[in-house]
């Protein structure tokens, strides 16, 4: 049985992590509290009452879960953030629907993973809050996340990231991170940061550890305990039959929100996964490379964490078509245009929920609607991972390069880019498919990274490898259990 998650302890660290704890004031949730916020202790319940969704308070990991209320301060906690993508932006005769990361801490859906990261690290004392850094690598929203959570807990970090990723993450991350690395390329460019991050293990040794969500399992099992259940949880308010689950879509990007597609599969086990890409970059589709404009979504490699052989097709979007989209969402003429469509009021107010990667995965998802020729009763889950407003310097960018947005430009790109997404760079995949995308994870994690020949084999062919490690989340929350009661906040 491979250590797919590091539960050893040490015990000297672990102590000085719960003193840090006690002197701070910080109670960890667990996964059972990320799914159902409302086990949230009631003396931290009161302390959120009056708190900034993105206030640097420990409170604040509490709201580390699907079901916050959707105001910036303040606030409970109620059923999952989701909407439903109106069909008239869509075209679709199927229902397509989105989880809404926007009222996370951060507004990112990552500081989950990063959260489910970080905190078996500091249970067991495989990382030292008080003498090391907490390197967050990213691509963007990762990042993010964990330096977020590190300013929680009270640990510095360093936060890494793509220096052609947009003007706000890094704005943002100048009044939380301890350290910025800005490395060379734009989105797709994940090599580099995995050379950065061999550097400064070389130059900083033991004075950091790296929490690399591309191999950190924690990642994939908070998407598959927690964004799965919260998936489920609205199938089921909705009364949506299982024979009607069709389909789940997500970006590859670390693997980890498509982990949510494997706890789907196993209640709804008809249902198709589709791992969405750049086709700029189209790794996955077409072993191919390249650099694209698609912010948080990785590229030319295969995840470690990705269970590839649960993998029923490969999409791939323009990253045009994405911008384009975007600033029909958010430009004036653009939510005129929509208005004229018939949208609700909320539907408009809906529109600043979708972000960039938002937008790609619900191109996949129209896609995948076409493709198995959905019906009216068929629904499909993808995520909007972010909202708008991280990339509103984009907004400007587009109009320096393209002019003003019009009403005729709006026309134009709601019959290209929505209603006009075909069947093209899409793939089914069969079994030898998907031995195909899984063997590529030979070349980056065996050969660059350090793995094993007979753990890549082991994904592949033992069937409880992945089994194994979607049981984990119960013997981490005793861990955390047993720690917040020795930190004794509680009592």
């Amino acid at each position: 049985m491979y250590n797919l998650i590091n539960l050893k302890m040490n015990k000297e660290i672990r102590a000085k992590n719960i003193e840090r704890c006690r002197e701070q004031g910080i109670v960890l949730p667990t996964f059972k509290q990320m799914v159902d916020p409302t086990k949230t202790p009631e003396s931290i319940k009161k302390a959120l009452s009056g708190m900034g969704l993105w206030d640097v308070h420990s409170e604040n990991l509490f709201r580390i879960n699907w079901k916050n209320e959707g105001v910036e301060k303040g606030g409970s906690f109620g059923d999952v953030n989701y909407i439903e993508v109106p069909k008239a932006i869509t075209g679709t005769k199927a229902r397509i629907m989105a989880l809404v990361g926007k009222w996370f801490p951060t507004g990112v859906h990552k500081v989950g993973a990063t959260y489910s990261c970080l905190a078996p690290a500091l249970v067991t004392g495989n990382f030292d809050a008080v003498n090391q850094q907490a390197v967050w690598p990213s691509t963007g929203n990762y990042c993010r996340g964990g330096a977020y959570n590190s300013a929680l807990l009270g640990c510095e970090s360093i936060a890494i990231l793509p220096e052609e990723m947009s003007q706000e993450r890094f704005n943002w991350l100048k009044s939380i991170a301890g350290e910025i690395i800005a490395t060379p390329g734009c989105e797709s460019n994940v090599k580099e940061i995995f050379d950065k991050c061999h550097e400064l293990n070389d130059t900083r040794g033991n004075s950091i550890v790296i929490f690399n969500q591309f191999d950190q399992f924690e990642n994939y099992l908070w998407h598959y305990t927690v964004t799965g259940a919260a998936m489920i949880e609205v199938f089921e308010k909705l009364g949506i039959k299982a024979e009607n689950v069709r389909g789940y879509v997500a970006s590859t990007g670390s693997a980890g929100t498509l982990a949510a597609g494997d706890r789907l599969k196993n209640a709804y086990p008809n249902i198709k996964i589709a791992a969405g890409e750049a086709l700029q970059c189209p790794t996955l589709l077409r072993n191919g490379f390249g650099g694209h404009r698609i912010e948080g979504i990785g590229d030319k490699h295969v995840p470690w964490i990705h269970n590839v052989k649960n993998t029923d097709m490969i999409i791939a979007s323009d990253d045009e078509d994405c911008l384009d989209v975007y600033r029909l969402f958010n430009e004036p003429s653009g939510i005129e245009y929509l208005k004229g469509l018939g949208l609700t009021e909320k539907e408009i107010d809906d529109l600043a929920l979708y972000g960039i990667s938002g937008i790609g995965n619900v191109l996949q998802a129209i896609k995948m609607a076409k493709y198995y020729e959905m019906d009216e009763d068929d629904v499909i889950f993808t995520v909007l991972t972010d909202s708008s407003v991280m990339y509103t310097s984009r907004l400007a960018e587009q109009k320096e390069q393209k002019g003003e947005f019009t009403a005729m430009d709006a026309a134009k790109v709601h019959a290209a880019s929505l209603l006009h997404q075909g069947i093209d760079n899409v793939q089914e995949l069969g079994y030898y498919d998907r031995l195909r995308v899984h063997n590529l994870k030979y070349y980056t994690w065996v050969e660059q990274q350090g793995k094993t020949y007979e753990e890549i084999n082991a994904q592949w062919y033992d069937r409880s490898y992945w089994k194994n490690l979607q049981e984990m989340a119960d013997k981490i929350d005793e861990l955390i259990i047993e720690f917040n009661n020795e930190v004794g906040l509680l009592k």
